[in-house]
């Protein structure tokens, strides 16, 4: 992993994920185009890696498939880290992911990042349609195992899969591979608990936080997967980010605005509604009651919104109070132009630029 200078002013590298949230009055399709445009101004401006998140049978977020989507972003952008922020691996057979990994890899070496996490991304119900095939004792290490066997090209001796190579796999993408080298640096995991981070550290493997879930567990977290890590072939010492909503506006009414249309989601979720995000005068014109008011201030509040100056504080206070090496912007809002703005703010506020962006 290759721990470059990251440009401008910010003291962390700073990345971008996008769950391409579709408001109402917008449709996929331009939700979809909308995503493209926002993953080539982080190009642009110099953010690290851009990731998609996989979710089902959810109006409110467009990508099933964030593979699909890295494959359309190769041809769009020119420098920035592109992943799947993640796969839902128990959703998957590894050997797909590895075949699917291993193309993108040979399309874009160097730029793909690859992050599993355990959750469905989807409701018990169509969880269960998507799992239909798998055993009931399926486990999430040992599908790791399997996948790593497939990226890597090298399960033991009497592994059943010894002699099923994944075609094209990321161990044939890059023509110069020396002797033992593996291309599996970009294979992330990733949790919102203590149990992703301690498999991150016996795999020896990069791990992210998802804190726009919630902050419970981040400091313990951190703090096993630093103790425990194991170096690997492929990174030596821990490296890890935190995920957090974030949006930024000149004016800070507008951000919390924008805030409080995700903690309307969120809520309509928790009651099992349709959650497009609404714009924010349909929510200010609803009548929550206590209960539903606490959840809508909390989900607002957990998001991460003010002026660029406010947001670029408290960015800096979560860098400091987490020692992560890099924070990834979860874009907010139900406007996508708040959430494009959002990026220019910060960027702006750092001084970023492509000159001198790197990848790792």
């Amino acid at each position: 992993m290759n721990h470059a200078h990251f440009s401008g002013t910010a003291p962390f590298a700073l990345s971008v994920l996008d769950n391409a949230l579709t408001g109402v009055g917008y449709s996929a399709g331009e939700t979809l185009a909308d995503v493209v445009a926002l993953a080539k101004l982080a190009d642009e401006r110099g953010y690290r890696r851009f990731w998609m998140s996989e979710h089902h049978a959810m109006p409110g977020a467009s990508i099933s498939s964030p593979q699909l989507m890295v494959a359309r972003l190769i041809g769009e952008t020119q420098r920035i880290r592109l992943g799947a922020g993640g796969i839902m691996l128990p959703n998957h057979v590894p050997l797909v992911i590895a075949e699917q990994v291993g193309m993108l890899s040979a399309l874009a070496p160097g730029r793909i990042d690859l992050g599993l996490g355990r959750a469905p991304g989807t409701d018990a119900g169509t969880a269960a349609a998507l799992r239909r095939h798998h055993a009931a004792n399926d486990a999430f290490p040992e599908q790791i195992a399997e996948l790593l066997g497939f990226l890597n090209n090298d399960f033991p001796q009497d592994h059943p899969y010894r002699n099923v190579p994944a075609v094209p796999g990321p161990w044939q993408a890059e023509q110069n591979r020396l002797p033992g080298e593996t291309t599996t640096a970009d294979l992330w995991l990733l949790g919102s608990s203590v149990y992703s981070a301690r498999l991150a550290a016996e795999l020896g493997r990069p791990y992210a936080f998802a804190l726009q879930f919630g902050r419970a567990d981040v400091l313990n977290a951190l703090r096993i997967y630093r103790e425990n890590f194991r170096p690997s072939r492929c990174l030596a010492e821990p490296y890890s980010l935190v995920s957090v909503g974030v949006i930024a506006d000149e004016d800070p009414v507008e951000a919390r605005r924008q805030s409080a249309t995700l903690a309307m989601a969120m809520l309509r979720m928790f009651q099992r509604k349709t959650f497009s995000v609404l714009p924010p005068e349909e929510v200010e014109l609803f009548r929550a009651s206590t209960q539903e008011q606490a959840i809508l201030d909390e989900y607002t509040d957990q998001t991460l919104h003010g002026t660029p100056e406010q947001v670029a504080k408290s960015l800096e206070e979560l860098h400091a109070h987490t020692r992560v090496d890099e924070i990834m912007l979860v874009v907010q809002g139900h406007s996508r132009r708040a959430q494009s703005r959002t990026l220019e703010l910060v960027a702006d506020h750092y001084s970023m630029s492509t000159t001198g962006a790197t990848s790792l």
